[in-house]
């Protein structure tokens, strides 16, 4: 995992508290926990995917209806692979591996009242072409 830092006055304790933000997304996803999910995102975020354009309510019903990775005991594959953090804002690239999908996100995430959350999400599926 990369950590880039820019500039240089960013602080350990945020990149300490994106990574949970981040852990936690992992976890939420594995399990289901539409809880869990809604409260590492903005009211008002969106999720985009090439021809995909969802708001957050839409994503956590699809999440909420579909089957439990955990559940059907499927790995947990995520890894963090960047984080760039600038200031108040900052930039997350993940691999989220569902099902027979191979995710990498970039997740955007903003520190408004003291507080990270994710205000973006931008997904493409990278499994190979058969």
């Amino acid at each position: 995992m990369n950590h880039v830092n820019t500039p240089l006055t960013e602080t350990t304790s945020d990149f300490t508290e994106i990574t949970a933000i981040l852990l936690s997304y992992f976890d939420g996803l594995h399990h289901g926990d539409i809880t869990k999910l809604k409260s590492l995102f903005h009211g008002d975020a969106w999720l985009k995917a090439p021809g995909v354009r969802c708001s957050l309510v839409q994503w956590l019903t699809d999440v909420e209806n579909r089957p439990v990775p955990a559940l059907l005991n499927k790995p947990f594959g995520f890894k963090i692979l960047a984080v760039d953090v600038v200031q108040d804002q900052a930039m997350a690239k993940i691999s989220c591996p569902l099902f027979d999908f191979n995710y990498i996100d970039f997740l955007g995430l903003l520190k408004e009242e003291g507080q990270w959350l994710i205000v973006s999400k931008m997904y493409t599926d990278i499994k190979e072409q058969q």
